[in-house]
C-alpha cells in the first residue's frame, strides 16, 4: 500500500468524543504517533458527556496523552450520558463555540454507523459544523457488534500500542468493571486492523474517511 502519512503538513487537530475514554480507544495510538513525529501540532480535545468523576478522568487522561504536544487545550462538558439526542441544540451550540475558536486541519470523531446514540450525535454534529475539513471517524469496540469496514489505516509501533493500552487501563477506573475493558480487547482490535493493512509493525488503528482529497 502507498503511505500518505505526513504529520509535517498537519498544524491543528480536533479530537471529539462523547465520553471520557472514546477518543483514546478509537484514535489514541494515532494521536500518540502524530505527537511523536510532530510535537508542534496543536490539539484541541473535547469530551461532551459524563458525570463529574468521568470528566475528571477525561481531563487527566487527555493531559497525559497530549503531554508531548507543545500546544494543547482540553475541554469537558456535562451533557447527560445516553440522552444526547434530546440535548441536540445545546450540544450544537458547544460545537459552534469550538468552531469559532479553533480551525482544525484534521478532525477525529465517532463513526457514523455506531449503534450508540450519543456517538451518532457527535458524528452528525461534526459533519454539520465542519463541512470543509478532513474528518476521520474512529470506532469503539463494544457489545453492539457495530464495527464497519474502514478505509484509512495508521500502522502503530509496538511501543505505541503498549503505551496506549497501559494509559487506557490506568486512567479509566469507572470502566474497569466491564468484562470487555482489558488489554486483550485493545491489542486484539489493533492487531486485526494491522492484518487488514499489512502493517509492518503488525498493529494499526483504522478510520472511515468519507471525503479525502489528494
Amino acid at each position: 500500500m502507498i503511505s500518505l502519512f505526513d504529520p509535517s503538513r498537519i498544524q491543528r487537530v480536533l479530537c471529539l468524543g462523547a465520553h471520557s475514554d472514546d477518543i483514546e480507544i478509537g484514535a489514541g495510538g494515532t494521536i500518540l504517533r502524530l505527537i511523536e513525529q510532530n510535537p508542534k501540532i496543536e490539539f484541541h480535545w473535547a469530551v461532551f458527556g459524563g458525570r463529574e468523576d468521568r470528566q475528571l478522568e477525561a481531563r487527566r487522561s487527555a493531559e497525559e496523552w497530549l503531554q508531548g504536544a507543545e500546544k494543547k487545550s482540553v475541554q469537558t462538558y456535562s451533557f447527560r450520558d445516553a440522552f444526547f439526542p434530546s440535548q441536540l441544540e445545546s450540544i450544537k451550540e458547544a460545537f459552534e463555540a469550538i468552531k469559532g475558536s479553533f480551525v482544525p486541519d484534521l478532525i477525529f470523531t465517532h463513526y457514523r454507523d455506531d449503534m450508540h446514540q450519543d456517538h451518532r450525535v457527535i458524528n452528525q454534529l461534526t459533519w454539520n459544523t465542519f463541512r470543509s475539513h478532513t474528518v476521520l471517524e474512529y470506532e469503539i469496540v463494544k457489545f453492539d457488534g457495530d464495527l464497519g469496514h474502514p478505509n484509512v489505516f495508521v500502522p502503530l509501533s509496538t511501543a505505541i500500542v503498549e503505551n496506549k493500552t497501559n494509559l487506557l487501563l490506568q486512567h479509566f477506573a469507572s470502566q474497569r468493571g466491564k468484562q470487555w475493558y482489558d488489554a486483550d480487547t485493545f491489542r486484539g482490535y489493533m492487531r486485526i486492523r494491522g492484518i487488514e493493512c499489512n502493517s509492518p509493525t503488525k498493529f494499526a488503528e483504522a478510520f472511515h474517511g468519507r471525503k479525502i482529497v489528494l
